[in-house]
Formats: C-alpha cells, structure tokens, sequence
C-alpha cells in the first residue's frame, strides 16, 4: 500500500462546544462541522474580547495611578499604615481612656502628634496607636490622658524624642507607595495570624 492511499488519523477537536473525534477531509481541517466552525470563532471572539477588556482595565488603572498626586498616596499609604497598627494593637484597649480590646464600636489610629502638627511623623509607628473613635474623634486624641498611657507603652524617651522632633521631611511617591505595599504584606499577614489564633 502507498502512502498516498493511507487513511488519515482521526483528530479529535477539543473545543467546549464539540469533542467530537472525526476524520480530516481536507488539508489542515481542525472541525467537523461548519456549526463547529462557528461555535470555535465565538470561543475566540470571546476570548479576545475578554482581552481587550482586560487591557483597557489595565491601561485605565496606569492612567489614574499617573494623574495621582502625593497627596493622593500619601493618603493611601495613611489608611494602609492606620490598619496595620489597629492589627498590631487589636489586643489592646484604647491608648488615651483604655477602654478595653472586647468594646463594641469603632476603633481609630490615633497620632500622639497630629499629622497637622507634626506632618514628618505622620508615618512613625511610635507616633500612631489604637484609640477609640470618642477619644480620637471626639476629643482631639484626648491628649492628656494620652501622654502618660504612651510613656507606659514605649518610655518616655521615645515620648520626649516625638515631642521635640522637629525636623524637615518631604514623603516622595516612591516612598509612599513603597510604604503601602510594605504595610499592605504586614497587614494581611499580622490579620491571617490573628485569625489563626482566634480559630
């Protein structure tokens, strides 16, 4: 027998709309069927659609991250950093009136020195702790309650460093994001332990 005369192999087309195995009646057929044909250039209109879509979504995300201003991260990696130390206090009560870790409403992260006051410290961990909302809110961080219960927390020569630190400190975005994406890690991860823990 030549090999012209061989049969061809079946192929079988592995596309969601049709499995089905069948012989090749011309060179280079990949479906059975013209509905096959049909249902494969859906698939891969789809396909395609979806990335398009996916590309726009990223093009449109790079587009906002450009117009952003270091306001804008700054903020960001604010509400990152006043996570991450709720997380890290989460055991703890409230650093200005103590009301205890089990109090039902809205815990804050409270700065000892005000970002208006002192905006250079706005990111320093000793700086920000857990407070109630009433006390943080409320009360403008109920400072002379604060004071002594963040002596008893860190020392008073870090308190006294925090007070009469005074220095110059312009945050640049590549800091700022750096300091999101640092703080976003330690969150999720001091979260998962918490969890763990309470499991």
């Amino acid at each position: 027998m030549s090999l012209s005369a061989k049969q061809p192999k079946p192929k079988t087309f592995r596309n969601p709309a049709c499995r089905a195995s069948f012989i090749p009646q011309r060179l280079g057929q990949a479906v059975c069927s013209p509905k096959c044909a049909l249902a494969t250039l859906e698939v891969q209109k789809a396909k395609e659609k979806k990335s398009l879509d996916l590309a726009g979504r990223r093009d449109i995300k790079e587009r906002k991250e450009a117009l952003k201003t270091r306001a804008d991260h700054a903020k960001e990696a604010q509400t990152v950093m006043n996570r991450y130390v709720r997380l890290r206090d989460a055991h703890l009560g409230c650093i200005s009136c103590n009301k205890p870790a089990s109090w039902g409403g809205q815990w804050h992260c409270s700065h000892f020195r005000s970002v208006g006051a002192a905006a250079h410290l706005r990111f320093n961990l000793w700086n920000m702790n857990k407070s109630c909302s009433q006390c943080n809110a409320h009360l403008s961080g109920n400072i002379m309650v604060y004071r002594p219960r963040l002596v008893e927390k860190i020392g008073a020569e870090k308190v006294e460093w925090l007070e009469c630190n005074h220095d110059l400190v312009r945050h640049e975005i590549p800091y700022l994001k750096r300091l999101k994406a640092v703080f976003t890690k330690k969150a999720k991860l001091l979260e998962a332990r918490i969890q763990c823990n309470a499991a």
